[in-house]
């Protein structure tokens, strides 16, 4: 996965982990989560009050899947939001969310104090950097639907929003969403003021914004931005590490089994030359 930071950046990346917990987690002003929560699920009724709920989750069985949400909240309504930000590759993103929000479901139902025709909604919402669904849309929104396309239930929502596909200019943006995507796609790459759209003065942007540049950030924040980045980096090296040991087991079976080394190169997608060392080195024990 490339790296989101460089020395030259004066915003830190929205879409970073860094960048996402100071802004659509800060807890002393929401403003910046209502209105994007608002943008993201395509509502016109402004969320006037959130709190956070606890974002992790024990499986319900002594071996069942335990998981950890990005953030979770709930309005003054009662309305439940889960909220994952995807920077790399997730070509199994939409059963995650399934997964998030099917045991959010779960756990309202198991409380035992509730009626079925009264049962909050669920929001269920991935930002991703790289594309999953095979649409043009960069924003997809799923309820329960008929073969014709007609609504059957909206209690529960999903919402996808693939960074990628996201291409509108300044000149081109009109709502709120449009105005977040773009943030969150540009702002880390801003240099100079004259850079910056008109509509980046708004409250609740600003806001955003603020929490993200470099140059306005406390001794401790610059010490907690370092320690993440560092946790980031070590995370990254030990997936590749796992990556690599996976592709040198596979290379090794297959020639063990005899099999050319091209042959082997190109079913583990790996250089011949790779396959060469391992060779090597088999050669050696």
């Amino acid at each position: 996965m490339d790296s989101l930071y460089s020395d030259e950046q004066i915003f830190i990346p929205l879409i970073s982990d860094y960048g996402f917990k100071v802004t659509f987690g800060n807890e002393s002003n929401t403003l910046f989560l209502r209105k994007s929560l608002q943008a993201l699920i395509k509502s016109d009724i402004p969320i006037r009050e959130v709190r956070f709920d606890k974002n992790t989750f024990e499986g319900t069985t002594q071996d069942g899947r335990s998981g950890i949400f990005d953030l979770a909240c709930i309005d003054e309504n009662g309305n439940h939001f889960i909220v994952e930000m995807q920077y790399g590759d997730a070509p199994h993103f939409v059963q995650r969310m399934k997964f998030y929000a099917f045991h959010k479901l779960n756990v309202l139902v198991e409380k035992g104090d509730f009626d079925y025709g009264r049962l909050p909604k669920i929001y269920c919402i991935g930002v991703l950097a790289k594309p999953i669904l095979p649409y043009l849309d960069y924003h997809t929104v799923v309820n329960l639907r008929s073969e014709q396309g007609e609504l059957i239930d909206d209690q529960m929502t999903f919402a996808v929003i693939e960074l990628t596909k996201f291409t509108l200019q300044v000149e081109d943006i009109k709502t709120d969403l449009e105005k977040l995507l773009y943030t969150m796609k540009t702002l880390h790459k801003a240099k100079e003021p004259i850079q910056f759209p008109q509509f980046w003065n708004e409250e609740w942007l600003k806001i955003a914004i603020d929490e993200l540049d470099r140059r306005k950030m406390t001794p401790d924040e610059r010490a907690a931005f370092a320690m993440m980045i560092a946790r980031n980096a070590e995370a990254v090296y030990a997936e590749k590490r796992k990556i690599e040991a996976v592709k040198t087991d596979a290379v090794e079976r297959a020639l063990q089994a005899g099999l050319a080394v091209d042959l082997i190169a190109q079913i583990n997608n790996v250089s011949t030359q790779f396959v060469e060392e391992i060779r090597a080195q088999l050669n050696k024990i």
